[in-house]
């Protein structure tokens, strides 16, 4: 069952992006809390969750960004796609990011982006398929 994260399902959603690149979960501090919060309180932050038996398996994160162009309409960025390596192939993540398709159309919004730091094919053949393409714009990170 796809849906969006609740309040209660912090500690699973970290314990899932140990698949991700997360080499630990972080220590419960006052700082995780309030961060938790703030993105769970977000109306514009989205974190997708697909359960299977209650257990979180796969999960990715839209957030709508306001914009003043394109006719004042937002736009929406994926990030953190994950899925359970015992789970992958199974078309799990193409849910989160299809719930993902359907907030942002919900939102107006002109455009969903996503960025990868894969370079595996089948990873990049997977956003392919689920619509994203990677010839119409340039990404460039400075890590800080």
């Amino acid at each position: 069952m796809v849906r969006e994260a609740f309040k209660e399902d912090l500690y699973e959603l970290l314990n899932l992006y140990l698949f991700l690149h997360e080499k630990d979960i972080p220590e419960d501090t006052k700082h995780l809390q309030y961060t938790w919060n703030t993105i769970i309180e977000d109306k514009n932050h989205h974190i997708i969750v697909n359960e299977i038996n209650g257990k979180i398996i796969s999960s990715c994160v839209c957030v709508i960004i306001p914009n003043l162009t394109r006719n004042v309409r937002p736009y929406a960025f994926i990030e953190n796609v994950v899925t359970n390596g015992l789970y992958r192939g199974k078309g799990y993540a193409t849910e989160c990011l299809d719930y993902a398709k359907e907030i942002a159309i919900k939102n107006n919004c002109y455009k969903m982006m996503l960025l990868t730091g894969a370079k595996e094919k089948g990873i990049l053949d997977f956003y392919k398929k689920a619509g994203y393409n990677s010839t119409d714009k340039t990404a460039f990170i400075q890590w800080l």
